[in-house]
């Protein structure tokens, strides 16, 4: 039985951005065996970064909201 993966419109990730943020040329990926989903996104600054959706914050909170969750986190860690 194959993991079923959580899947997110590029509007859905780019209205939770912060400002100035964008998604970076490339595919999302899941990680069936991390159970992770992950796209690369771009700061204000131009650096990339990971964004990394946990399925079980997916099963635990719904979709969007383990999105939310997770561009918070990784916003709060590109600001150090």
């Amino acid at each position: 039985m194959s993991d079923p993966s959580p899947e997110f419109t590029r509007i859905e990730i780019e209205s939770l951005l912060p400002g100035g943020w964008s998604l970076a040329d490339g595919p999302a990926r899941w990680d069936a065996r991390r159970r992770r989903w992950s796209v690369a996104v771009v700061d204000s600054a131009d650096l990339d970064w990971r964004l990394e959706v946990r399925a079980k914050d997916v099963e635990r909170l719904g979709r969007l909201d383990a999105l939310r969750r997770s561009i918070d986190r990784l916003y709060r860690e590109a600001l150090g």
